[in-house]
């Protein structure tokens, strides 16, 4: 225990934010009760602790004085009802700190998720899902040590030592100075000891992480695929293989180095215990001390150095489980860009117009929206703030379709992220039937709004699931109606188990078309008023893409639609085409008008539709 302290002390901080410690007073707060009933065990279970060395003395005096038999029954007898009362105070205090320890993660991890979901788009783009997970799970864990084990460890050490001390004191001084001298040569090894440990451990987690990081990526089915379409299968066991290797050399060399401390340590104790034995005799044979004090000394002294040496590390775990709180609320003090307004509003009834004004829009900076820790890089990226949407005005009618069309990187679907407010932007206003999207409620845009992008997104869990999410109490006749429109029905229908299928890890187990009018069909049951495609059918064959575009003519029957296509050939009927070029509109019409006008959106189109020169 001194050890693992000794090797935490490493990587410990010097030094706290300020009002840390406050926090986690307010965390603990809702538990104060069960803390108070904890902490009045710990200290019932510590004062009898050091009870039963001083029964077990005075057996051993009754024994050599040749007292009563009745005595000695009677004495085994509360040393027994001690070990019994100790066994059920153990049992409670576990009951108690469980509960703490475990209401305090629901709550920690409860308001982590919570605040996380509130962040912006942005946010994700940035973070190491890993480094964010990790918040939730180990820092978590962590921080609810501060209140089991770290503060019951700290009242039941203090309050051990202290008695023991005294008690061996008024036993007898002689004997607990030569205890007390002893220590630093038990101490001073874990010292050295728990240094070379942290540099093991330390290459030990590195280690660890890089191959969690390299199963993570070769264990998805995009990164499985890409090793095997590079033949590459072997070096990634061989380099796997070594950092593997280099781990278990260090488990071998730790696993030592802890046996030979632990030996070490032992020798110490053992030698302690025989000048104690050796004093204490000694006393005892001149008069000066009774036989049992020599046997309840002995007994405490392992009461004494176990609290003493646990003590020096006090410190280093105080500040381990507070740096585990800090690192959580670093996340919690992340503010969210996007907020709901008090008295928010709803979107009128009926079909919606989407009207953007002089709208002017400018990527956070990382360090509004991100943290170093959580990114993995010791200083965060300052790129940011330029301006990459300038004054973009147009307006869609109830039931039109406005496509916007340029080449990649031109800001179409940067425009088509704002609509659903994933991003809020700089100037200029952004409106759903004349409401400004920033006074809209949350829920009035959900149901307002619905995406269907290039890479639509499926959970690992069933058909039913990962449609219901869009509308949770929609019934079994709702989802296959919206499969049914969405040119699923036959498919999902002749699987063994129909809607209680499993689409795998981000719908890998369907093709790439059916995965896409799986999007479709849950974008039908939210029956969103204004429909955005972002690309819906760029990574699809051409008879993939026919049987979208069919479930697509349903999705967008009678709804307000931005579309956004590379495929001119698929936004010909559009009310109006919004040439986008470097984060402005170059040109807007019908497709017939802009042909005629041979600008940008005719040498566009002119680029795909062209015919090809005969091979030679």
């Amino acid at each position: 225990m001194f050890m693992r302290g000794a090797m935490k002390a490493a990587d410990t901080p010097k030094a706290l934010r300020k009002g840390t410690v406050a926090r986690v007073f307010t965390f603990a707060r809702p538990h104060h009760a069960k803390l108070v009933v904890f902490l009045l065990l710990t200290v019932v279970s510590a004062v009898l602790a050091v009870s039963t060395p001083l029964l077990a003395g005075r057996v051993v005096d009754v024994i050599v004085g040749d007292g009563a038999a009745s005595t000695v029954v009677w004495l085994a007898v509360a040393i027994a009802g001690v070990a019994i009362l100790d066994a059920g105070l153990g049992l409670a205090e576990r009951w108690q700190s469980a509960r703490i320890g475990e209401g305090l993660i629901y709550d920690l991890r409860r308001a982590v998720f919570e605040h996380v979901q509130q962040m912006p788009v942005a946010f994700f783009t940035r973070t190491r899902t890993g480094a964010l997970v990790s918040r939730l799970n180990s820092d978590v864990m962590g921080a609810q040590r501060a209140f089991t084990s770290t503060l019951s460890g700290l009242v039941t050490n203090v309050i051990q030592l202290v008695l023991s001390l005294v008690v061996m004191m008024t036993l007898s001084w002689q004997v607990t100075a030569l205890a007390l001298v002893l220590l630093p040569v038990f101490v001073l090894p874990a010292r050295r000891m728990g240094r070379k440990m942290a540099d093991l451990q330390r290459e030990s987690a590195n280690l660890n992480a890089t191959m969690t990081t390299q199963m993570t990526e070769r264990f998805s089915a995009p990164g499985a695929t890409l090793v095997k379409l590079f033949g590459r299968p072997r070096a990634e066991a061989d380099e796997f293989g070594g950092r593997a290797g280099r781990v278990r050399d260090i488990g071998v060399r730790a696993a030592m180095l802890t046996r030979w401390f632990m030996t070490s340590l032992t020798l110490v104790s053992a030698l302690a215990q025989a000048l104690v034995y050796g004093l204490g005799g000694y006393l005892a044979l001149t008069g000066q001390l009774a036989p049992g004090t020599v046997v309840a000394l002995a007994l405490l002294l392992t009461r004494l150095y176990t609290p003493l040496t646990a003590l020096a590390n006090v410190r280093v775990d105080v500040m381990t489980a507070l740096v585990s709180f800090e690192r959580v609320f670093e996340v919690l003090d992340l503010k969210p860009m996007i907020t709901e307004k008090p008295q928010a509003r709803t979107v009128p009834p009926g079909g919606v117009s989407v009207e953007f004004e002089d709208v002017r829009f400018s990527y956070p900076a990382a360090s509004a929206v991100s943290l170093a820790s959580l990114e993995e890089v010791a200083v965060l990226d300052q790129r940011g703030g330029e301006e990459v949407l300038h004054g973009i005005s147009f307006r869609a009618e109830p039931g039109q379709m406005v496509a916007l069309v340029g080449p990649s990187g031109a800001g179409k679907s940067t425009i088509a992220s704002l609509v659903p407010r994933l991003y809020d932007v700089d100037s200029g206003t952004i409106r759903l039937s004349d409401v400004d999207i920033r006074e809209a409620s949350f829920e009035a845009l959900r149901g307002t709004v619905g995406v269907v992008t290039q890479d639509g997104h499926l959970f690992h869990d069933t058909i039913r699931a990962n449609l219901a999410y869009a509308r949770p109490e929609a019934t079994d006749e709702d989802i296959w109606d919206a499969l049914r429109r969405a040119r699923l029905l036959d498919l999902v229908g002749s699987l063994p188990d129909q809607l209680e299928t499993v689409v795998g890890e981000r719908g890998y187990r369907l093709s790439g078309g059916e995965r896409q009018r799986l999007t479709i069909a849950r974008l039908l049951l939210a029956q969103p008023r204004v429909v955005i495609l972002d690309e819906a059918t760029a990574h699809l064959d051409s008879e993939s893409e026919v049987a979208v575009q069919e479930a697509l003519t349903d999705a967008l029957a009678g709804r307000t639609a931005i579309v956004i296509a590379h495929r001119l050939s698929t936004v010909r009927a559009a009310d109006q085409i919004l040439v986008v070029e470097n984060g402005a509109i170059v040109e807007s019409g019908t497709h017939d008008t802009l042909l005629a006008a041979q600008g940008r959106y005719a040498d566009l189109y002119t680029t795909q539709f062209a015919p090809q020169p005969a091979a030679a």
